[in-house]
């Protein structure tokens, strides 16, 4: 029987990192994995290979539409779909083999299969029949999420699809309609809509992007609808019927009324994803999950059974990869006698589409609910130089900050690159900083960054260029 300091379940963006913290502290460390290749949902299919297609996708927009204008005089371009699928496989192989790699580096042990935690101290791994138990003085639950399915709505991966068969479509749907306004479908919405789609995206909701701050919801929304999407919104499917020619989606006003059908090509059903809990033996182990059907953990990631920790999206808290990644980093330096931390005020979120929508910290909404008094600064893209000389000027950045310290509380910007751009504010609220500190703060010209810069000089009402 193998006997390990610790053994993590998944191998996702939490559990790997997880790992290989482990490992650089000293511990005996294994990882399970019941899928052929390690890396989780966001290496295989979710976060990377979508980015390869947006960035695919993006190109080829570009080659149809903006080259011309700065002088750039190229024929039509015709779409290779099965090359450009190609292409996000090369980016996937590449990932995965990199992780393959750091286990191996880091010596740590694959153990290829499910992963059932059998007490304190025991994982069964099954593959093929066949099972063996190990030994293990602690565990990382960090098994992550699944898609949410809808109910009478069956997902077949071919006409009506997930995000996971949306990244695989053998052709370009005529008419595609998304089910959910979050960032998964805005995302998977833009790639088919450059490539060629009609897109309409159905949201329960009034808005789009739930969580964001709503002024820049609102006028990402304007952004997406001038590109091409229609949305209805407050609005549900309550019903998708196939024959040979199309599929047939039912939708009815949220709050209820009269049902209208729409026809679609492909049905892309993205309403979130939930924590993957099964098989893995939690109540038979008696380890307690939340009403949500998430793992419970206390402060220090500790389930309800000794030497047993979650982390990742079947935790609570947003389901992103860094946060998993960097959970896996605190609750291996708590496993080794360290002081893990992380601190879940400072944790951005990106929408990867053109342009991009990047948040940390409070929205405006959050403040007022709160009762935190704030000032606000604002400075659009279409005042800086950089994107006006590239004609890329969508998009403002939104600085909130504390009335009386000054303090960063929250920072949201839509623009190009705007996911590059926010990490300055992470840093920034990190160390506790006001705007007059990043107002302050030299930014090189001519870039994007300076609308950042002047937002902050906008909290204090003196935006130089505008």
């Amino acid at each position: 029987m193998a006997t390990y300091d610790l053994v993590v379940i998944g191998t996702g963006p939490g559990g790997y990192v997880c790992a290989v913290r482990a490992a650089q502290l000293g511990m005996k460390v294994a990882v399970v994995e019941k899928n052929a290749t390690l890396g989780g949902t966001c290496l295989n299919v979710g976060c990377m290979p979508s980015k390869a297609l947006l960035h695919a996708s993006e190109m080829f927009e570009e080659a149809g539409h903006s080259f011309a204008k700065m002088g750039v005089s190229v024929s039509s371009p015709k779409l290779d779909l099965p090359a450009m699928m190609n292409f996000k496989q090369q980016g996937i192989d590449g990932n995965v083999k990199g992780v393959e790699f750091l286990m191996k580096k880091n010596k740590i042990d694959v153990l290829k299969g499910t992963g059932k935690i059998l007490g304190t101290g025991k994982v069964e791994v099954s593959a093929d029949g066949k099972s063996q138990v190990v030994e293990t003085k602690n565990i990382v639950i960090a098994t992550g999420s699944d898609i949410a399915r809808l109910k009478g709505i069956d997902i077949d991966e071919k006409r009506i699809v997930s995000s996971t068969g949306a990244l695989s479509l053998e052709k370009v749907p005529g008419r595609l309609l998304v089910i959910g306004a979050g960032v998964i479908g805005l995302e998977l919405g833009s790639v088919w809509r450059r490539l060629g789609s009609e897109v309409m995206v159905v949201e329960f909701l009034d808005r789009i992007l739930p969580g964001m701050d709503g002024e820049i919801a609102k006028q990402f929304q304007r952004i997406l609808e001038k590109q091409g999407f229609a949305f209805k919104l407050a609005s549900k499917v309550t019903g998708v019927e196939a024959n040979s020619k199309a599929l047939l989606a039912k939708i009815e006003p949220a709050s209820g009324g009269a049902a209208e059908t729409i026809e679609a090509d492909v049905v892309l059903v993205c309403i979130g994803r939930t924590p993957y809990t099964d098989g893995l033996g939690l109540k038979e182990a008696g380890i307690a999950l939340d009403p949500r059907g998430r793992v419970q953990i206390d402060p220090h990631f500790a389930t309800s059974l000794k030497g047993v920790y979650a982390i990742g999206d079947v935790v609570a808290g947003p389901m992103l990869a860094h946060k998993a990644e960097d959970e896996g980093v605190a609750v291996a330096e708590i496993i080794a006698g360290q002081a893990g931390h992380v601190n879940y005020d400072v944790i951005p979120g990106v929408v990867y589409t053109t342009p991009e929508v990047s948040s940390v910290g409070k929205t405006e909404e959050e403040l007022k609910q709160a009762g935190t008094a704030y000032t606000v600064g604002k400075f659009p893209f279409t005042a800086n130089g950089r994107s006006k000389v590239n004609q890329t000027t969508d998009g403002f950045v939104k600085i909130l900050a504390d009335a009386k310290t000054d303090r960063l509380l929250g920072v949201h910007i839509i623009g190009r690159e705007a996911g590059e751009m926010i990490h300055e504010a992470c840093v920034l609220m990190e160390f506790g900083g006001s705007a007059e500190d990043l107002a302050r703060t030299c930014h090189a010209h001519p870039t994007r960054s300076e609308a950042v810069k002047e937002a902050a000089l906008a909290v204090g009402k003196r935006a130089i260029h505008m």
